[in-house]
């Protein structure tokens, strides 16, 4: 497990999840919400985005925290593992919900009032988003695809696969 992707509904744990990988793999840990947001919630172009992806993909390791349907095909083609949060709406709306008024490092700004617009996404993400990651998913053959479908079972993995590599 040297490139790993970390997918998944926002709110599902996915950034969270992404910490505790790193810092018990030591892999560098790359959110593509700080690769594509500006602090001023602005964005780079398309262009610059592709770039600076580009660049972490021809890195030796690395861990990539985020959707991103554009690129997420070119993602899959360069990583050896997929961690896939499958989360329940519900789930995720809580998530988002509590994450609210703290600081988070896969944000270039600090969210602390709720977004209509976002809760919307998060709210459809199962139905707008979801068919065309698990395409791209069931092509990726090469992959090693974890699916955690609630807390419990990323708990699990968590405390049986990585707390060991301390």
């Amino acid at each position: 497990m040297k490139k790993v992707l970390v997918i998944g509904c926002p709110g599902s744990g996915k950034s969270t999840f992404s910490r505790i990988l790193r810092d018990n793999t030591h892999l560098p840990l790359y959110y593509l919400d700080q690769i594509w947001h500006n602090p001023d919630k602005t964005h780079v172009t398309e262009e610059e985005f592709q770039s600076r992806l580009d660049e972490i993909l021809g890195k030796d390791e690395w861990i990539i925290d985020g959707n991103y349907a554009s690129s997420l095909e070119k993602r899959l083609a360069y990583c050896d593992t997929v961690f896939y949060f499958c989360l329940s709406p519900a789930e995720c709306l809580e998530g988002v919900r509590k994450r609210l008024g703290t600081w988070h490092e896969d944000l270039p700004w600090f969210e602390d009032k709720e977004d209509p617009e976002f809760i919307e996404y998060v709210r459809t993400f199962h139905e707008t988003r979801i068919p065309k990651m698990e395409q791209l998913l069931e092509n990726a053959k090469q992959v090693n695809i974890i699916r955690f479908r609630s807390r419990e079972e990323e708990n699990d993995y968590i405390e049986n696969n990585l707390r060991r590599l301390l």
